[in-house]
């Protein structure tokens, strides 16, 4: 019966439809070892891409160094306060030298050229009432609170211009010298002519045309290194004078004719500068609760030969430039626009764009040097120094004159930094966008699987190898005082231990088996290749 079922499901006319069947199976079969080999050779040699569920986005703003807060203009304190309409005016003066900058100028620091948009309304339009001065600001900038990174403040001194006596010529009386810049003094990548030399880095001397010394110091300048050269803008009383013109970094000489001369910072000798103040606490001489610029001069007046010994300790030396400036005029800081007192500071140039509004808020002793009143105020950066460093440093400049002089040195006081950002580089609304780190594991999986660098299999080598060695001595050593210690015992005794030894030596590994492709594949390969194109 099967063998009749058998023969009626192959006849002749149902033959033509099971035979490409048939063949395809066939087919099918003896190609599914290649396809199989053909994709794990594919997935050995092509590697996993690990695709990041989230973009790659650059920080809204990034200062060395330095830690921010975000805060709401309600939580500033004293932000209603203050008069931002004379805040406004000094903002609008800084944005003459950045309206004049090109299109497209490289700026390293954090804020660019973001002061752009601010300074391209304020130069629109002029506010005259302090509701609008202060909307402009709070329309156009969001509040930073900024400190060095581990503080929680700021820190604060003052500067001022001060008032000297001197004379054109030099005499009995007025016989200390005031240089201007030598034209030897040399800066690596600027002119000797150039314009604004940096006020950090070394500088050096020509010698010749191609040797280059460092300048001199203080006291070779003061011993008269450089005298003889024509470089004396005008002569003072004494070098107390001088050295209190070169820490503000500029001042006015009333000469003995009546007239004045207005002197501003124009270049230094490269080395670091050393307030004299401190030395003074160091030694003792005055204590720290009571320094002030006031009392550094009383003592300076009180003991010249140790004044003498003691500014030539800090070996830094400035040379100025004369400015045509009236007696009107306030003093130009380094952004090139004359100051504002009360509201500008001086910075650190390396961190902050000149221009940038910082509002300083905290307790100074303003009004006298006992009492601490309220200052909370907004101010703008025009100047620098080469004491300035920091991101939530600031030189604040109170004017000319001897109530500025005296308000100035006695602040060195810790302060609250708010540093207004333009919109642009919100850091808040760049930080939404910002991918969110990966999440720590729990301390139970941290302490099974601990983070361990990868071992170096050459040094783990030569580490095992030098244990071994030092093995080996010590037993040799144990074995040898052991010997010597008991004469009577057997030869076999010392045989034994030299085995213990030599048994004792690390037997190295054998090598690493080749890998070898197996037989099974390489005959699948050869026969595809030999009946590759046969039918």
């Amino acid at each position: 019966m099967v063998r009749e079922i058998w023969k009626r499901g192959f006849t002749a006319g149902r033959l033509k439809y099971w035979t490409p069947a048939l063949a395809l199976s066939v087919a099918a079969v003896a190609l599914a070892p290649y396809a199989a080999e053909a994709v794990r050779s594919r997935s050995r040699s092509v590697a996993p891409v690990r695709h990041l569920p989230y973009p790659q986005l650059d920080w809204p703003l990034e200062i060395t160094n330095s830690q921010y807060l975000p805060l709401a203009w309600n939580d500033v304190p004293g932000w209603n306060d203050d008069d931002q309409l004379a805040a406004y005016r000094t903002f609008r003066a800084s944005c003459k030298p950045i309206a004049a900058k090109p299109d497209g100028a490289a700026e390293d620091k954090a804020l660019g050229d973001s002061l752009r948009d601010p300074c391209r309304d304020a130069r629109a339009s002029d506010l005259a009432d302090n509701a609008a001065a202060k909307a402009f600001f709070e329309r156009h900038f969001e509040p930073l609170k900024i400190s060095k990174l581990g503080d929680a403040d700021g820190f604060v001194t003052g500067y001022y211009e001060p008032v000297i006596e001197g004379s054109r010529t030099q005499n009995e009386v007025y016989n200390v010298p005031v240089y201007r810049r030598p034209s030897n003094l040399f800066v690596r990548g600027f002119k000797q002519d150039a314009a604004n030399l940096p006020n950090k880095g070394a500088v050096y001397r020509k010698i010749g045309r191609r040797k280059l010394v460092p300048y001199y110091d203080r006291a070779e300048i003061e011993d008269g290194a450089i005298e003889g050269r024509g470089l004396e803008i005008a002569w003072l009383r004494n070098q107390t004078d001088l050295l209190f013109a070169q820490i503000q970094g500029s001042a006015r000489i009333s000469l003995d004719d009546g007239s004045t001369v207005r002197i501003n910072y124009d270049a230094y000798n490269g080395l670091p500068y050393t307030p004299v103040g401190r030395i003074l606490i160091e030694r003792g001489i005055i204590p720290r609760e009571q320094m002030s610029m006031q009392r550094i001069r009383d003592w300076m007046e009180q003991n010249p030969e140790g004044a003498n010994e003691l500014r030539r300790m800090n070996r830094s030396y400035i040379f100025f430039r004369e400015v045509q400036l009236s007696d009107k005029d306030e003093a130009v800081g380094a952004q090139g626009i004359p100051l504002t007192p009360g509201r500008s500071i001086a910075v650190d140039k390396s961190l902050h764009v000149y221009g940038t509004p910082f509002f300083i808020t905290g307790e100074l002793p303003i009004e006298s040097e006992k009492s601490k009143s309220a200052f909370h105020r907004l101010m703008i950066a025009q100047d620098t120094g080469s004491a300035i460093v920091g991101p939530a440093r600031a030189d604040l400049y109170f004017g000319a004159g001897q109530e500025a002089g005296k308000v100035s040195g006695r602040l060195k006081h810790n302060i609250q930094f708010v540093m207004l950002v333009p919109k642009s580089l919100d850091p808040v609304a760049r930080g939404r966008k910002m991918p969110l780190p990966d999440a720590r594991p729990s301390e139970k999986i941290a302490k099974l699987f601990p983070q361990v660098p990868p071992k170096d299999p050459v040094k783990d080598a030569v580490k095992e190898q030098a244990k071994d060695q030092s093995t080996q001595q010590d037993q040799a050593k144990t074995a040898a005082a052991s010997s010597a210690k008991d004469e009577k015992a057997p030869a076999s005794a010392a045989t034994t231990v030299a085995q213990n030894v030599v048994a004792a030596q690390t037997v190295p590994l054998p090598e690493a088996r080749p890998r070898i492709e197996s037989d099974r594949n390489i005959r699948r390969l050869r026969y595809g290749r030999r009946h590759r194109h046969r039918r």
